[in-house]
């Protein structure tokens, strides 16, 4: 146990990412994550910044939880409005960057990061969400937090907003989309974690182990 507490330290004191505890509970479940979404018309309606306004303005605590500052459904999670139905190229930014007026304030529930081998994205959810690949291009992470009045129309093709949420997020070019495994704990926090091509990883491994040519010769 004492082990355990001084890598999280470690982790913290080094990365000073946000302390997520998911990596520590145990109540993890894998969640499928689908390639396969041929639903019509999905995303079609954009959410205007002037619409989103008079939403969450009039929204009461569960429209916040879901859509306020800090989350990952946040239209205005990176600083500036978004619509989260638009995939966000993620990976060309760090977090402590694009989060930095986040965390001087109220402080965010989501973190990015990459290693040599994976990029990984964690995240504190408003509720039980699902995961697609869309065309090995974008990975999408969406639920519901309102349920439609009628099944004859998918909530997706319409004021999506209304009843559930969305992020949607361009892979890395060398993401490795077929092997992404997304995880959840406590029903709460989700972690997901896309492999980057082994080829791409062997190339950078190639290049540090190259010896660098001297000035002088």
């Amino acid at each position: 146990m004492l082990s355990l507490k001084a890598s999280l330290n470690s982790i913290r004191s080094t990365n000073n990412r946000l302390s997520l505890t998911i990596f520590l509970m145990s109540n993890r479940q894998a969640l499928d994550v689908r390639s396969e979404d041929r639903t019509p018309q999905k995303w079609c309606v954009s959410l205007r910044e002037d619409v989103f306004n008079s939403f969450i303005s009039q929204g009461g605590n569960t429209v916040h939880r879901v859509f306020g500052e800090g989350s990952l459904f946040s239209p205005l999670l990176f600083g500036k409005f978004f619509d989260p139905s638009d995939a966000f190229p993620l990976w060309d930014f760090e977090s402590a960057i694009l989060l930095s007026g986040l965390r001087s304030s109220t402080g965010s529930r989501v973190d990015w990061f990459t290693t040599d081998t994976e990029h990984v994205l964690r995240a504190e959810l408003p509720g039980l969400v699902q995961i697609y690949v869309d065309d090995g291009k974008v990975v999408e992470i969406s639920g519901q937090w309102k349920q439609t009045e009628s099944d004859s129309k998918d909530w997706r093709t319409e004021r999506w907003w209304e009843h559930g949420h969305v992020r949607r997020l361009e892979l890395a070019e060398n993401a490795n989309w077929r092997k992404i495994e997304a995880y959840i704990d406590d029903e709460r926090f989700l972690e997901i974690r896309i492999p980057k091509n082994i080829s791409d990883f062997n190339n950078t491994q190639e290049k540090e182990m190259e010896p660098e040519e001297s000035e002088f010769v």
